[in-house]
């Protein structure tokens, strides 16, 4: 049991790794995006300890790809909610998402696609469900 809880936490703690990343691809991590990142540490049960450590600059985790289509799809929600935190996306927010989206498994002739989709979903800000509807569609 203590594996797999010990399993489980580090890819948590890859996850919001990886979305404190896309927080500050361009270049700061504004409040918005830094209220995101407080509710997902407290989602994925992120420490203080780890959070501090996650947020130096030097430090490269690398991504854990759900066995799962609906985790994955979760996942790039994760990823979108972090971007629409200020309701803009930069080009290099965009560049990235789309390597994480490849990352997560989804195939590269389709990530394009999906990112231009995603954009036009969440300018209306929906829940998840809806999104996993609308990209299945």
């Amino acid at each position: 049991m203590d594996l797999y809880e010990a399993g489980n936490q580090r890819k948590q703690l890859a996850h919001f790794a990886t979305l404190c990343s896309l927080a500050a691809v361009d270049g700061e991590i504004n409040p918005e995006e830094k209220a995101i990142l407080d509710k997902f540490a407290f989602r994925l049960n992120i420490t203080d300890d780890e959070y501090k450590e996650i947020m130096k600059k030097e430090n490269k985790y690398p991504i854990e790809t759900p066995h799962s289509a609906d985790k994955r799809l979760k996942r790039l929600y994760d990823f979108f909610q972090i971007v629409f935190s200020d309701d803009e996306i930069s080009d290099a927010e965009k560049r990235m998402v789309n390597k994480y989206a490849v990352g997560l498994g989804f195939h590269v002739s389709k990530t394009d696609e999906m990112i231009e989709k995603s954009i036009k979903i969440f300018t209306g800000k929906i829940a998840f469900e809806d999104y996993q509807y609308l990209m299945e569609k």
